[in-house]
């Protein structure tokens, strides 16, 4: 029986000292998204977002495969140790990709890839803390995997020219590729720089492209000079567009900006169809390119200044010399030669 005192009066039902929580907000794909939010608000690019939608996607999973929910009180130091095991061990490579093939998809992501993630979660869990959504972050406590460097075997001008050879420029969506390629290997830009090529984007006069800080991973706009023939295909790609209603110069068939995923997957099958084992990828071209100006007696800054690198040092880490190059200068300078005396000499040539 209430007491007669408590009639008009405001009933407390819970404590002041305790936070309230909102619906979701221990959920990962919640907080996820608040960190998504909050980075696009930030301005940073697209591919930085998929990173962390990836993340979350892939805690989600491995949460799943352990039984316990998606909720980031779950996740300790020991659920960040098996979570990273999982990925090295037992995550399926391009699980889920409608452009993969099954043999590319293996068991077990790369040192690179899977630091890549570490990397990724920490942010996220900084975010987290920052927010109040977390205490601390187990993420911290993992350490980074070690990534084993082999040396990286770059495509031959007789690759590179039967890559190229291998597509039908009497289809459009093969020229396309082939202006792509060709801007690639001609402007060592990143593919994602490529493909985000608008008309607006080519100043024909100077001879140059103008690239946007929004559409370059370092933020920082850039000029990228272009040879004629490059210029000259770009021209007929965007006559060959005039039915589209877009801006941009690489276009798929129904009109959309083509993908760097797309690209990826087709530059892959032509290096198939051109018999040549290597794997190839978009990055192989870019640092194909820089190893070639390098090798041709390019000046090293002037790389870096095309590369968009704002460091030096990362011009140096990004490109290498060439197994041919190595093995004209070994010829030339080993030092076993120069030990070597009285070359001209007459020598023995049976032993007793």
């Amino acid at each position: 029986m209430h007491s007669e005192n408590r009639k008009g009066k405001r009933v407390k039902a819970g404590r002041s000292s305790v936070k309230t929580t909102r619906k979701g907000t221990y959920d990962l794909e919640y907080i996820f998204d608040r960190l998504c939010d909050a980075k696009r608000a930030e301005n940073v690019v697209q591919e930085t977002i998929d990173k962390y939608v990836r993340a979350c996607r892939y805690l989600t999973k491995y949460a799943e495969e352990i039984g316990v929910s998606a909720d980031i009180r779950h996740i300790d130091v020991d659920f960040a140790r098996g979570f990273v095991s999982w990925l090295i061990n037992d995550k399926i490579k391009f699980d889920g990709h409608n452009f993969k093939l099954d043999e590319h998809k293996t068991q077990g992501l790369s040192p690179r890839s899977v630091n890549d993630y570490i990397k990724t979660i920490r942010t996220f869990f900084r975010f987290a803390i920052k927010e109040a959504y977390a205490d601390d972050n187990p993420f911290e406590e993992v350490t980074l995997i070690t990534n084993p460097e082999s040396p990286i075997n770059i495509l031959s001008p007789d690759e590179m020219r039967a890559i190229l050879n291998a597509m039908d420029q009497r289809s459009f969506v093969e020229f396309r590729d082939y202006v792509a390629l060709t801007c690639l290997i001609d402007s060592m830009m990143r593919v994602g720089e490529v493909l985000s090529i608008k008309e607006s984007s080519i100043d024909f006069g100077s001879k140059t492209l103008i690239l946007e800080g929004k559409d370059v991973k370092n933020r920082r706009g850039r000029f990228v000079p272009l040879e004629d023939k490059t210029l000259r295909l770009l021209r007929e790609l965007i006559r060959e567009n005039e039915e589209f209603d877009s801006e941009y110069v690489f276009l798929a068939n129904y009109g959309e900006k083509m993908t760097t995923n797309n690209f990826r997957q087709r530059l892959n099958n032509y290096a198939d169809r051109a018999g040549i084992k290597k794997r190839v990828h978009p990055h192989l071209i870019r640092h194909t390119g820089a190893t070639m100006f390098l090798e041709d007696g390019g000046d090293i800054r002037h790389l870096q200044m095309i590369l968009g690198h704002s460091d030096l040092r990362m011009v140096m880490r990004y490109t290498h010399l060439s197994k041919k190059a190595l093995t004209e200068e070994h010829s030339k300078h080993s030092p076993l030669l120069q030990i070597q005396e009285n070359k001209n000499k007459k020598r023995k040539t049976r032993r007793r």
